[in-house]
This record gives C-alpha cells, structure tokens and sequence, in this order.
C-alpha cells in the first residue's frame, strides 16, 4: 500500500460506519458496574475486609481459581467500593495493588518493598541500601499516622515464583513491628495448589480466610457476553447463535471468561474490518483460529532453543 493509498485507507476509516459503540468494553482490563455470577464471593470478599471502616485489621485473604473467573475483577470492584465510603467518611484506609507478574520492578525482595514505598508516595534508591533499612523506611512511612492498609498481591503465586515465600512471611509479620496502623494482604492466584508448596508458617499467616472460585458454566458465560456486547456494539450487530458459540468454547476450556471474550471481540473486528454489518458464526471460526495461531505461537517462542 503506497503512501497516497495509506493516507486514504486512514481517511476513509475515520468516516466509515462502525460497529462498535465502545469498543474497549470488550477488553480483558475493562471495569463493568455490576460484576455478574459472582454475588456470593463480592459478599464474601465485603465482609472479610469491612473491619478496617471500623479501624480493626481484617484478616489475610486467600483468593484462588483458575483464569478468567472474576477473582481480579471482584477484588476491584470491593476495594473500589470501600476506598467510596472511607473517603465518604473521612476513614482512614490505604488500598494498594500490586500485580506481581506485570511489575517486572518486583523481582527482588528489596524492589518489592521499594516498588510498595513508592506506591505509599515516596522515593526511594532503586538498588543499593541494605534490605533491612528498606523495611525500616516501610515500616515507617506505615506507621507514620493511624490508618490501615490493605495490600492486594496479585498473581501472588509469581512473586514467590521471583522471589520466594519469605518475603510473604515478613509481610505478613509487619503488624508486630507497627504501633499506630496495621496492614492486611489479600493474595490472588490462578495456581490452584500454590499454598501447598509455601512454608507451612506462610500458609497459615496468609490463609487466614480463603475463597475460591469456581469456574463458570456456559450459561453464565453467555450473560457475561451479552451484557458487555450491549455496552460494547450497536444494536442488532450480532447474528443468532454467535453469543452461545463463544460461550460453549470457553466453557470447554474451564470456563474462562476472558477467554470467550477474546474470541467475541477478535469475531467483532474481524466484521468490521470485512465492512460486514454482523458478527456471523464464520467470524467465530477465523476467531478461534486466529487466537490458537497466537498461543501456539506463544508456547514456541517460550521453549528453549533446542
């Protein structure tokens, strides 16, 4: 395609007809208001971490299952909810995230602890002073007024991975060293035998309350699908059967939502950039083959050179 024929190719996008209303409800990352099939474990995860509206510590939490069950997503929306009324009240609570596997910054115990320093809002060297003193200013930067915070390691499983449990146990062993505030963690992992693997004092420090959660049946998939398609297309872009279709493979594959919603959003671009006004089965099809290709791709490009 020529430099003239780009440019026109782009003009000709910007006032092309779209099926798409907002196009990123369909992303993994994206934030619904109602969090759907998962009523129980957004109750469950309320009243574990209520106690610090009322300045107590909640106890540790444990989140496991599989990928694509709505652990993240759950967390999120509680916390969010929570940091609302403390704010509302004037409680004072500190929530902190932190995803262990994206946060490349976290592969040292000291860059972990820097890495929570710098989220409290201080600097701190990247490298270079002792371990000991890095705890010593995050410790005091904690204890600095009375508050409680609320630490969420997600993907808590690859920073062992990175790091080992010890610094999961020095965490979880903050609150002797603090005297005004007090810190809870919640850990998520989509390795379901993780913990069995943990020294036994992690374990029983960490587990203090666990959730799991379970996959979801097809059924619940399609609800899933149907209400981000609602937020995510125009009206009447979908053809019978498509929904049910990506719902019924990602069932298959242990009932992964953000897998049927990769499939569903890669079908719907594909339309879109056929100029077709539907989501068809076919879409589906080069989909599902589109997405394989890249995962084969991916296990490849992972394996040692021999």
């Amino acid at each position: 395609m020529g430099e003239n024929a780009l440019f026109g190719f782009f003009e000709d996008y910007i006032f092309k007809e779209s099926i798409f209303k907002e196009r990123n409800a369909l992303q993994s990352n994206y934030f619904p208001e109602t969090i759907g099939h998962r009523e129980e474990q957004v109750s469950q995860v309320a009243k574990v971490l209520a106690p610090s509206l009322r300045m107590e510590r909640p106890s540790n939490l444990f989140v496991y299952g599989k990928t694509g069950t709505g652990k993240t997503l759950t967390v999120k929306h509680v916390s969010q909810n929570l940091r609302n009324v403390a704010i509302e009240r004037k409680i004072p609570i500190n929530i902190i995230y932190l995803n262990c596997k994206l946060k490349r910054g976290a592969d040292t115990e000291y860059r972990l602890i820097a890495q929570l320093i710098r989220e409290l809002g201080k600097e701190i060297p990247v490298t270079g002073l002792p371990t000991d003193e890095v705890y010593r200013e995050f410790f005091s930067i904690l204890d600095a007024e009375r508050k409680t915070t609320i630490l969420v390691l997600d993907e808590v499983d690859q920073l062992v991975k990175k790091v080992g449990d010890e610094v999961l146990y020095s965490l979880t062993r903050v609150n002797e060293e603090l005297k005004r505030s007090q810190i809870s963690l919640v850990g998520i992992s989509n390795d379901l035998i993780f913990m069995d693997h943990v020294d036994p004092r992690v374990r029983s420090s960490l587990s203090e309350e666990e959730l799991i959660f379970p996959p979801y049946n097809a059924f619940q998939l399609q609800d899933i699908l149907r209400h981000r398609a609602e937020v995510a297309l125009k009206g009447d872009s979908i053809e019978p059967g498509v929904i049910e279709k990506c719902a019924a493979y990602a069932a298959r594959e242990h009932g992964d939502a953000r897998r049927a919603l990769d499939l569903f959003r890669v079908a719907a671009e594909i339309a879109e950039r056929n100029s077709e006004r539907k989501i068809a089965l076919g879409h589906v099809d080069l989909a599902e083959e589109s997405i394989e290709r890249d995962r084969v791709f991916d296990v490849v490009k992972s394996q040692p050179k021999q």
